[in-house]
Parts: C-alpha cells; structure tokens; sequence
C-alpha cells in the first residue's frame, strides 16, 4: 500500500524499455526477474545481475519499490546463484524479493532481505496467511478466489491483527490485469510433460494456447465444445470493478505483462493509475471505465474477463491464437540523432511509409515508450508531408531521442479470431 493509504500499482519489467514505461506513467512498484530464476524466464528478456544498481538507481530517482522474483522451483545446483542474486539485491537496496521456495525465504530472511510470497504458494485461507506472516509482510493470494473470499481473510487480519516480520499488519496482494492460464496460481506441468521445458521453471511452452479437439479414445465421438482454444483463457481485466477490489482490503494490485512489449506497459500502467487516482478522488464512474477499457483494448488481449473475484461463470476461453488488440505497431526507422537545444530527433527510414497526421511511437532503454502524433516533419532535409524507406526524417519531440531507439507507426488491427 502506498504511503497515502491508496492501492498499490504494481507493474511488470521485463527489459529496461519496459521497466522506463512503468516509470513513466505512474506505477508505485515494479517487479523483475534476473536471468533464470523467475517464472518469466523463458518469455522475457530478463535482466542480468549487473543490472540491479541500476535498476535500483531508475526506481528510486521515481521513488518506486523494486521486487525481485525469485518465485520458480530451485533445485541444489540453484543454491550458490541463489545466495548470490539475493546478496547483490541487498546491496544494490532492491526493496523485496518474491519467492515461492522456502530456500529462497530462509536465505532472504538470514541476511535481512525483506520477503513477499508468491501465488505460486497458494495461499487459500487466514491459517495459511499466519504461517506465512512469520516470514513475509506482503501475501499474495491465490487467484482462484472470490473477492469475497479476499474480503474474509482481510478482515482476519484486521481482527487478529496478524503482523509480519516489519511489525506492520501483513498486505494483501492480487492479480489485477493480464495473462491468465488454465493452471492453479500458476502451477502447471503440461508444458513439462509434452516437452521437457517445466513452467515451474519459468520455462513454459504455452502449448495450451493451442487449439485442441476433444474426442472420447472409446467411440471415437468427438465432444461438442464452442470452440478449440478450450485450455487458453482470456486476459484478466479488474479496471471495472476497482472499488469492490478496494472494499475487499487489498493492498497491491499487480499487473501482468513482464513477456510484454514496453507500449502494453506504458498503455496499461496509465490506464490504472488514472482509474485508482480516480478511485480516490471520487470521480470513478462508468464513462471512465468505458474510456479506459478503449485504451487497454488497443494493446495486446486475448480478449477479457474477471477472472474468479466476482463468483460468475467460470471458464471464459479466448477465441483465437493471438491478440485481439485493435492496434498494432510497425517498425519503420531506427534513431539517428538527437538535437537537444531544438528537441529534434533524427530518425533513418527502414520500412514502410511515415505521413503527418500518423500516430507514432518510439522504444528505448531510457526512453522508454512514449507515443505521439506527428504533426510536422523534414524529409531529407526538406519540410514534406510523407517519407518512405530509406529517407532522413527529422521531427521535434518533447522528450529526448537516443540511436538505441526504434521507431513505429501505430496503425489500426483486425484482430486474429476465427
């Protein structure tokens, strides 16, 4: 929770591009993984352990906690990098780590790194909350329950006054927004069985997002579904139903997306931001949420549902092998140069065409994601209204422009369904 008693925000970093656009657009906390060790490891780039200062140095210039996720299965040959990356955390003053294995939470908890357990844990009921609160201030429930189940174990809490290594009463954390899957609080051992590549090990092959047919081996019948993606829910969406979240006592709600490009974190990042600061200020209402939906509708989705928390009829499949998002980039030009007193960045076309009037969007390692409408621009040169490949083009930005950064244009997307 923040310090001003409002939900806290929580968002995904899967790279430095990522983890700018939390930055950028208001999260109060982000969460990483470091080379292997995290439930993203295959689907992310991850960071290295050089990384953490400077991860740390970015986050707290914002005045933002960092949590490392320590969260798969560790194994005995995982134990010397384990007491390693988790004595470099605390060095580099990273705020927690998120952690599933007790090797990691006995480690952490030695050298006075503070804890947060992980979903993976699944923690189900107040009994298993105490347990844990002797060794983490932070819980993360199962994201099997109802919001009414939450609500429950937040009031235990609150009457027993069950308090975490800090002396503070432990926080309750839950999924808020992103990718779902058929497994419980994420365990899940159907990529292992088919390929030898465990999720548990952050090395998921999402062989479930595929399309399946259900026959019966005996008859040969084959059953009726309403479609094949029967194992690959819809992405989670909470946005509309905050209030209930908050009336439920959680503390931190976390966003999913760490496998996701930096535009879906800058995108989903501002959306809630605005919809908990409204939350807030009283102005939280129908039309907001319509609005923000329009937004989180444009980035990546399989389509969204609630999840468990509101009690409705579980199961809500997505419909098609990839996104539903109304928009999508492509790359047109790399960063050439960047004229700081005038603000203008120049930009080398390698694909595609660019004319005033686009929406464009530019990623970076320090930039992070930032998207604007280009309503002037010099084409080799000259003042023009289009340029195509391989032309110089220079436009003025409100932010600084670096070589390292790519350069999209935003354009409309008819969404891959059946």
């Amino acid at each position: 929770m923040t310090k001003d008693g409002k939900i806290e925000l929580m968002a995904p970093a899967g790279n430095f591009e990522s983890m700018q656009a939390a930055l950028d657009n208001g999260c109060d906390s982000i969460y990483f993984g470091v080379e292997q060790l995290n439930m993203r490891a295959r689907a992310s780039i991850n960071f290295e352990m050089k990384d953490l200062p400077e991860i740390s140095r970015r986050c707290k210039e914002k005045g933002v906690r960092t949590y490392l996720t320590l969260n798969t299965i560790i194994y005995d040959h995982d134990l010397t990098i384990i007491k390693t990356l988790l004595q470099k955390a605390k060095e580099s003053e990273i705020t927690a780590v998120i952690a599933m294995d007790q090797a990691v939470i006995m480690v952490a908890r030695s050298i006075g790194v503070e804890v947060h357990i992980s979903t993976q844990i699944n923690i189900t009921n107040i009994e298993t909350a105490k347990f844990y609160a002797m060794f983490a201030d932070t819980i993360v429930l199962s994201r099997e329950l109802s919001l009414r189940q939450v609500k429950k174990i937040y009031e235990q809490i609150e009457k027993e006054q069950i308090k975490g290594p800090s002396g503070n009463l432990i926080e309750i954390e839950i999924f808020g927004h992103g990718a779902l899957c058929m497994a419980v609080s994420g365990k899940c051992y159907m990529s292992l069985h088919a390929f030898n590549s465990s999720a548990n090990r952050g090395a998921c092959k999402q062989n479930c997002r595929k399309p399946y047919k259900v026959i019966d081996q005996e008859t040969g019948f084959e059953m009726e579904i309403d479609n094949e993606y029967i194992m690959s829910p819809q992405d989670l969406c909470t946005i509309d139903f905050l209030d209930k979240i908050k009336d439920a006592g959680v503390k931190v709600l976390k966003l999913e997306g760490r496998g996701r490009a930096p535009e879906y974190v800058a995108k989903v990042v501002k959306s809630y931001r605005e919809a908990i600061d409204s939350l807030e200020d009283g102005t939280y209402s129908k039309e907001k949420v319509a609005g923000w939906m329009s937004e989180l509708e444009k980035v990546y989705n399989r389509g969204f549902w609630s999840g468990y928390y509101l009690g409705q009829k579980l199961g809500a499949w997505s419909d098609g092998p990839g996104s539903q998002a109304t928009q999508k980039k492509v790359y047109i030009a790399k960063g050439m140069h960047f004229y700081p007193k005038a603000l203008i960045g120049e930009f080398k076309m390698e694909a595609y065409d660019l004319k005033v009037g686009d929406t464009i969007l530019i990623t970076g390692p320090t930039t992070g994601s930032q998207e604007l409408v280009v309503e002037e621009m010099f084409v080799n040169d000259q003042k023009g209204d289009k340029a195509t490949k391989g032309d110089l083009i220079t436009i003025k930005f409100p932010f600084r422009i670096r070589p390292s950064d790519k350069l999209y244009k935003i354009v409309e997307n008819k969404p891959e369904l059946n």
